[in-house]
């Protein structure tokens, strides 16, 4: 075999094991994250997302400046039909400061995509309500222990 031929075959197959790799970890499971989620493509925002409180987990897409998504999992709330979603401690995480960047979104739930906008919660009294139902759906104490981590918390909407 010549040299040519041996480096061809060699880049060959060092471009299908990486996008091996990429295809392979596209969505996102329990602590491990993805790039782009899969699944079909809801048009129509719900009204109502208390359907997601049969759900312990959800991925989140977010937009990266490298062109990549970038997707995680994380748990979930809803509030009077609407649905919110957090992260403990974002200060550690990469995600909560890529949605600062871009907040437009795209969620998977049941393989079905929802693309959104998550507005950040400032509203005591709304971030009350919200530990409730993560308290409720998640059995955590309510309020949450002084010690533990702070977390953020964002209302879905829709992009428009």
């Amino acid at each position: 075999m010549h040299i040519k031929s041996v480096r061809s075959i060699l880049t060959f197959l060092s471009i299908a094991a990486v996008a091996l790799m990429l295809f392979s970890c596209a969505n996102p499971k329990d602590g491990r994250p993805g790039l782009r989620i899969s699944g079909d493509l809801i048009t129509e925002f719900p009204d109502n997302w208390e359907f997601t409180n049969s759900f312990r987990e959800i991925a989140v897409e977010v937009n990266t400046p490298y062109w990549l998504p970038h997707s995680v999992t994380i748990w979930c709330g809803t509030v009077d039909g609407d649905l919110y979603v957090a992260a403990r401690a974002p200060e550690t995480k990469f995600w909560p400061g890529l949605v600062d960047r871009n907040p437009n979104v795209r969620l998977r739930i049941d393989d079905k995509i929802y693309e959104g906008r998550l507005s950040p919660l400032d509203d005591p009294d709304q971030i009350a309500a919200v530990q409730q139902s993560y308290a409720d759906k998640y059995n955590l104490p309510n309020p949450p222990p002084e010690d533990s981590p702070l977390s953020r918390y964002w209302l879905v909407k829709p992009r428009g």
